[in-house]
């Protein structure tokens, strides 16, 4: 009987783990560059019973009988498929096309990595994410500057009191990982390195197995609302059906204890 409400109370604390993942998925649809994550999940060891079984008036059979112990959540990868490249008016919008996430510099000096690039300068000319991280390499912009150029390949140009010559001032480096849904979230849509993740592989844009940078452009989320919503109505139903047993489970325990109270 106690063996129904266990397996009942882990599958309902996996469609909770669910449910929060869907409902943050569904949350981030308008963030820049944001990946949806999913719940992977995995039966617990069943326990083995030996069972005797009649085959005949004078032999007998056994036979095994596994009895399950209930599920739990082994992990919420991402999903690193790309989102739809919208075009915006700004210079220092700049979006992936293709494999490869931009480096940022945080605070205590480690590296972290975002497909976001909705980039602007700080107070000291560095172009830095919507978190103030700069990005690594450092790219310093001239106060100077009238107009910027970001090519395809990474090249950053600045046109400065407003003369047609252009001078380079960086180069926008980019990494990938060959298992990038390993790669653990951090929060502002960064992601740090993990053991499954693998370290970094160093490239530039459009190197061999890296993507483009488009200028004035920006990656949107790649969570698709319909679906998200169609598997929340799934996840709730399942938790609803797991919430039924365990008050099917409480009825028959209270009929027993009637019974042997006589």
């Amino acid at each position: 009987m106690f063996r129904q409400f266990h397996i009942a109370a882990t599958g309902m604390s996996a469609m909770e783990k669910d449910l929060i993942t869907i409902t943050n998925n569904v949350s981030n649809v308008k963030t820049t560059g944001f990946k949806k994550a999913r719940v992977e999940l995995e039966t617990l060891f069943p326990e083995i019973l030996e069972e005797a079984v009649r085959d005949s008036e004078t032999t007998y059979e056994k036979s095994l009988v596994e009895l399950g112990s209930g599920v739990r959540v082994v992990g919420t990868p991402k999903d690193f498929s790309s989102g739809t490249v919208e075009v915006t008016n700004n210079s220092l919008d700049i979006a992936i096309e293709g494999e490869g996430l931009l480096k940022f510099r945080m605070p205590d000096g480690s590296i972290a990595y975002s497909r976001a690039g909705n980039l602007h300068k700080d107070s000291d000319g560095r172009l830095v994410n919507i978190s103030g991280y700069p990005m690594e390499p450092e790219i310093r912009v001239p106060d100077s500057t009238t107009n910027i150029l970001i090519t395809t390949n990474g090249a950053v140009y600045v046109q400065e009191n407003n003369q047609i010559e252009q001078t380079q001032i960086g180069q926008i480096e980019m990494v990938k990982f060959v298992n990038p849904s390993s790669l653990k979230s951090i929060g502002g849509n960064m992601y740090v390195t993990t053991a499954s993740s693998g370290m970094e592989i160093d490239g530039l844009p459009e190197e061999e197995g890296f993507g483009q940078i488009a200028q004035f452009s920006l990656e949107s989320s790649n969570v698709d609302i319909v679906s998200e919503m169609m598997q929340m109505v799934i996840t709730q139903r399942s938790f609803d059906i797991i919430s039924k047993a365990i008050q099917s489970g409480e009825a028959m325990l209270n009929s027993a204890i009637e019974i042997a109270r006589g």
